[in-house]
C-alpha cells in the first residue's frame, strides 16, 4: 500500500499498566498537587508516586518529572481530571480552559472512578473512556475511539473465520495502524492474508520482522514502534474488559460480546471538541444505560452462567432502573468470573512449566520469552511491574503445588484482570499470600528489594504479618510459616529471620507475648529450583515438600550464623530431591 501509515497510541511509556490509575488517581486526589500539577509539583508528585511503591524508577533518571508527567496525561485522557483544553483551528471558536474545568483537577468522573472500588465498577469507568471518540482520523474532519474500531474489525473477523481473535502480529500491523477512515472488509482481507502466509512461512519471526519492515517503509517514526506501541495498545484496550488477552494477542470476552456489538456499532463522531472533552469529564454514556439494552446484557449473562451450569440468584435485586439492572448484570459478571478463576487455579498444575518461565524472566529482570521461536506464542513480564509479576507468579506456583483449603481469591492479596494477570501489588498491612493447609498455612512474602535495606522495608511487617497469621489461621491447632521470596537474601535479613523473634499483644489482656516466628528466607533461584523439581520427580503431596524443607531449613538456624544459615538453606533445596532419588 503506499499510503502513509498511522499508529494511534491510547497509552503511554510511563503507564505500562492502567489497572494502576486507580491507586495513582487516589494518592493525586488526597494530595496537594490535586489542581496544582505543573512546574516543579511535577516532580514532588513523582516523588509521591515513588514514596508509595507505585512507580518503580530505575536507575537515575535526568529529567526527575517525567513519570508525573505521563500520569498527568492517562489521568487528563481518561477524563479523570481536567486536561489542558487544546484550541481547534477548524472549529473556528476560542475556548477558555474554564470552560471545561480547572485544569488537572479532579473531575467529576474522577470522582465516581475513585468510588469504584470492585474490579467490575473500574472496568466499567475504563469502558466509558475508551469508547469516547477523542483521537483524530489523519486527513479526515471528525473524531474516533480506537476501542470502537477494533471492535468492529474483531467482529468482522469474527463474522469470517468464527474467531474475534487478533494475534499480536495482525494487531500491530493492521489493527493499531487503521482506522474508521478504512474499509472494515479491506482490513479483515489484509489480516487474512497475513494470517495465510504467515502460516506457511517456516521462520516466523523473520516472516514478522520483515513484514514490519515493509509497512514500516510508510511509517514516519521508527519502526520499533509497532512492537512497542502495539503491546501498549493493547494493555490499555484490555482494561476496558470487552476484550482480553490470548496468548499475546486479544479476543473479545464471551461475557461482554453483546457489549462489543452496540460498542462496535459507531466508532466515528462529528463532535465540537469542547463537547467531547466534557463528556469525557463528566462520565460518557454507555449503550447499558439504555434501559432495553441493560435488560439485553443481563439475559446474555443469564444464558452464559447457565450454559456452563453455574447457579445464581438475583433475587435480593429490584430490576426497577437500569443502574440496579446493571448492578444486576455486575453481580453475574463476577460469579462468572469466579468460576473462570477456580477453573484457572486447577489447571495450574498443568501449567508448571510456564509458571517457572515467568521465574526466569523475572530473575532476567523482565522482557519476553517466545516459544517454537515465535513472538505470538510468548510470555511477557513488563520491567516495570516485576514486583506485581513476582506475587502473581509465586501464587499460581503455590495453586501448582495444590492441596489447599481455601480459594484461589483467598491465597492472593492482589487484584487480578478477567485475563488472570496482576493488575497491581498486595495492599499494605498484610501478607502477599496465605496458603491455608490442613495441617499447617503458609504466609508468603515476596520482593524485588535486594540491597541493604531490605531488612529496613521488610523485617517488621514480614514478622508482623507471620504473627497475624498465627491467630488468625493457626490459632494454636497448627502451625504456621512464613516463606519470605527475593532474588538475593540480604545477610541482615537472613538474621532478621533467623532469631524470628516477635512480641505480640494477648488481644484480652493486652500484656505482650513473646513469639518464636519460623520464617524462611528464599532466593528466588532457589525456589525456581525446588519447584522445577516437584514436577521432574512426580512428587505425589508436593505441599508436604515444601512443608518439610521448611522445617529442615529451620532446624538448625540457632546453631548458624546468618551467612551459613542462608547457605544451608539453598544445600537443603539441593539435597532434599537428591534424597528422594536415592529412596
Amino acid at each position: 500500500m503506499s499510503e502513509q501509515v498511522n499508529i494511534w497510541n491510547i497509552g503511554n511509556t510511563g503507564l505500562r499498566s492502567p489497572e494502576r490509575v486507580w491507586e495513582g488517581l487516589k494518592l493525586f486526589a488526597e494530595s496537594p498537587f490535586n489542581g496544582n500539577l505543573r512546574g516543579e509539583n511535577e516532580a514532588r508528585f513523582q516523588t509521591l508516586l515513588k514514596n508509595a511503591g507505585i512507580i518503580h524508577p530505575t536507575g537515575e533518571a535526568k529529567d526527575t518529572s517525567s513519570y508525573a508527567r505521563k500520569w498527568r496525561l492517562a489521568f487528563g485522557k481518561f477524563g479523570f481530571i481536567y486536561p489542558k483544553l487544546p484550541q481547534s483551528k477548524s472549529e473556528g471558536v476560542e475556548h477558555k480552559q474554564l470552560d471545561l474545568g480547572p485544569l488537572d483537577e479532579v473531575t467529576p468522573f474522577g470522582e465516581t472512578f475513585l468510588k469504584a472500588t470492585s474490579p467490575a465498577s473500574q472496568q466499567e469507568c475504563f469502558l466509558r473512556s475508551l469508547s469516547v471518540a477523542q483521537y483524530e482520523v489523519p486527513y479526515h474532519d471528525g473524531l474516533f475511539s480506537p476501542l470502537r474500531w477494533i471492535l468492529a474489525v474483531m467482529l468482522r473477523l469474527e463474522e469470517r473465520t468464527g474467531s474475534s481473535e487478533l494475534t499480536r502480529i495482525e494487531f500491530i500491523m493492521w489493527g493499531q495502524t487503521t482506522d474508521p477512515s478504512y474499509n472494515v472488509d479491506e482490513v479483515v482481507d489484509n489480516i487474512l492474508d497475513l494470517r495465510a502466509r504467515r502460516l506457511k512461512s517456516s521462520a516466523k519471526r523473520k516472516f514478522d520482522r520483515l513484514e514490519i519492515e515493509k509497512r514500516a517503509e510508510h511509517y514516519p517514526k521508527q519502526k520499533q514502534n509497532f512492537g512497542d506501541y502495539g503491546d501498549m495498545n493493547m494493555r490499555y484496550l484490555r482494561v476496558g474488559g470487552v476484550v482480553q488477552r490470548k496468548g499475546r494477542g486479544i479476543v473479545i470476552s464471551e461475557a461482554k460480546h453483546e457489549m462489543a456489538e452496540e460498542l462496535a456499532s459507531s466508532a466515528f463522531a462529528y463532535q465540537p471538541m469542547l463537547e467531547m472533552y466534557r463528556e469525557l469529564c463528566n462520565g460518557a454514556p454507555l449503550p447499558s444505560d439504555n434501559r432495553d439494552v441493560a435488560l439485553r446484557l443481563l439475559n446474555n449473562m443469564k444464558a452464559l452462567l447457565r450454559k456452563n451450569n453455574i447457579s445464581f440468584d438475583l433475587s435480593e435485586f429490584s430490576l426497577d432502573t437500569v443502574a440496579e439492572i446493571n448492578i444486576a448484570r455486575q453481580h453475574l459478571e463476577e460469579a462468572w468470573q469466579n468460576t473462570r478463576e477456580e477453573q484457572y487455579a486447577v489447571d495450574q498444575v498443568n501449567q508448571w512449566e510456564e509458571i517457572r518461565d515467568y521465574m526466569d524472566l523475572i530473575l532476567k529482570g523482565g522482557g519476553t520469552h517466545t516459544y517454537d521461536k515465535d513472538d505470538d506464542t510468548g510470555i511477557e513480564v513488563p520491567k516495570s511491574e516485576l514486583p506485581a509479576y513476582l506475587e502473581w507468579v509465586m501464587w499460581r506456583a503455590a495453586l501448582a503445588i495444590g492441596h489447599l483449603i481455601n480459594k484461589s481469591n483467598d491465597v492472593r492479596r492482589f487484584h487480578i484482570g478477567p485475563d488472570f494477570l496482576p493488575t497491581n501489588t498486595a495492599g499494605g498491612g498484610q501478607g502477599d499470600l496465605y496458603c491455608d493447609y490442613a495441617d499447617c498455612t503458609i504466609l508468603t512474602e515476596v520482593t524485588m528489594s535486594s540491597s541493604s535495606r531490605q531488612e529496613a522495608m521488610e523485617g517488621e511487617p514480614v514478622r508482623r504479618h507471620v504473627s497475624n497469621a498465627l491467630e488468625t489461621y493457626g490459632k494454636g491447632i497448627k502451625p504456621v510459616y512464613g516463606l519470605f521470596i527475593a532474588k538475593n537474601i540480604d545477610t541482615n535479613t537472613a538474621e532478621t529471620f533467623r532469631h524470628g523473634v516477635w512480641y505480640a499483644r494477648d488481644p484480652e489482656t493486652q500484656e505482650e507475648i513473646k513469639q518464636r516466628l519460623t520464617i524462611i528466607p528464599i532466593r528466588l533461584l532457589d525456589f525456581r529450583m525446588f519447584f522445577e523439581n516437584l514436577f521432574e520427580h512426580n512428587i505425589g503431596d508436593k505441599h508436604a515438600m515444601l512443608r518439610k524443607m521448611i522445617e529442615l531449613g529451620a532446624a538448625d538456624r540457632d546453631v548458624l550464623d546468618a551467612p551459613q544459615w542462608r547457605a544451608v538453606i539453598s544445600e537443603i533445596i539441593l539435597s532434599t530431591f537428591a534424597s528422594e532419588e536415592d529412596s
